[in-house]
């Protein structure tokens, strides 16, 4: 609880108790009746209530989040040079009075919308880019008064440091820092450095006036009607054309995809023919050796050959003995080197090959 609050009460209640009494003395003056008590009860009450009421003007709390500036009329300057610190203060009681500023932090916003800022209305920044289109920003201001710097800032701006200092500095700021920059790098590409350039430039001069800058938000940036529909038919147009190229990439990821299975079924087609090949290559190895082998074993035998080739024949056909001068119908292979033929003699009797009549 206030100390001096709590004494500004008791001093109020003890001069209303000061007026009861003078009303009770002069009642009972006028009807002659002694009044000795009254007027001592009177004159006690009253210098108590004058002695409290010099206190309670000498005696000044000063609350956490604030800074007193002491205006005074016997300093030299007409003001004290320190502030006054959180807590219980005395100064001079009816020759200085105290001023108190908040140092805790305080938003100004100023925004299109009609219930958002500090002022009823729309209140955005209308500002030019450097290609000379018109742009409406919505801005918020977070700072804090230098406790340090508290009494000049009194002297210079009193209680219209937000009116008059921070707001047109805040709006100006804003105006030169757009007129750097193209349209599109305000609400695009450049939007960060643009946001950091404000904030130093707020920050260098609201620390030459006693504040101090927590934080600037660039809440929102609009654009004419006509800009606003060009850049919508814009962000059309590279969504369509975005839209195209992912089909255009779509159709070559399909195109290759369907090359690499040609290519796989190429690949399989190869490798089978080359199976194929080599297992007719070992084939025909293997048989080339087998005759070879056949061959070499049909020079020692000549039999053998005969033997084969009787035994290749259908099961349907018998040996039978013919005539020596009758043809063969199937001729006898031979091994070596063909020799003329002679005229057989009558008596030789040599085998030939008829099919069995079936009766």
């Amino acid at each position: 609880m206030n100390v001096t609050v709590v004494l500004q009460g008791i001093v109020s209640i003890l001069w209303v108790l000061v007026i009861v009494l003078v009303i009770l003395a002069v009642i009972r003056a006028s009807r002659n009746l002694p009044a000795r008590g009254l007027t001592t009860a009177i004159i006690v009450v009253a210098v108590s209530a004058v002695v409290l009421t010099v206190i309670s003007a000498g005696l000044v709390f000063v609350q956490p989040e604030e800074r007193g500036v002491v205006i005074s009329a016997v300093a030299p300057k007409g003001y004290r040079e320190q502030a006054l610190q959180p807590g219980l203060n005395w100064i001079v009681p009816f020759f200085e009075n105290v001023v108190e500023y908040p140092i805790s932090r305080q938003t100004y916003t100023m925004s299109i919308a009609q219930m958002e800022g500090q002022i009823q209305g729309d209140d955005s920044i209308t500002a030019r880019t450097s290609d000379g289109q018109e742009v409406f920003v919505d801005a918020s201001v977070i700072y804090a008064l230098d406790p340090e710097q508290v009494v000049d800032l009194h002297i210079q701006w009193q209680d219209r440091y937000r009116d008059d200092l921070v707001r047109p500095m805040a709006r100006g700021v804003i105006r030169d820092a757009i007129s750097q920059y193209g349209v599109e790098q305000v609400y695009s590409s450049k939007r960060l450095e643009l946001t950091q350039k404000i904030t130093e430039a707020m920050r260098t001069q609201l620390d030459k006036n006693g504040l101090t800058l927590v934080e600037f938000i660039l809440r929102n940036i609009t654009f004419s009607p006509e800009y606003a529909a060009s850049v919508e038919q814009k962000q059309i147009a590279e969504q369509l054309a975005q839209q195209a190229r992912f089909v255009v990439e779509q159709r070559k990821q399909e195109a290759e995809q369907a090359r690499q299975v040609a290519q796989g079924q190429a690949d399989s087609v190869v490798i089978n023919a080359q199976g194929s090949a080599d297992a007719r290559l070992i084939q025909a190895e293997a048989e080339a050796k087998a005759l070879e082998l056949l061959a070499a074993a049909i020079l020692n035998k000549q039999d053998l050959l005969t033997y084969t080739y009787i035994n290749k024949l259908s099961p349907a056909i018998q040996v039978m003995l013919l005539p020596n001068n009758s043809p063969f119908l199937f001729p006898l292979p031979t091994v070596g080197p063909a020799v003329p033929a002679a005229t057989p003699a009558p008596s030789t009797i040599l085998p030939s090959i008829l099919p069995t009549p079936t009766p």
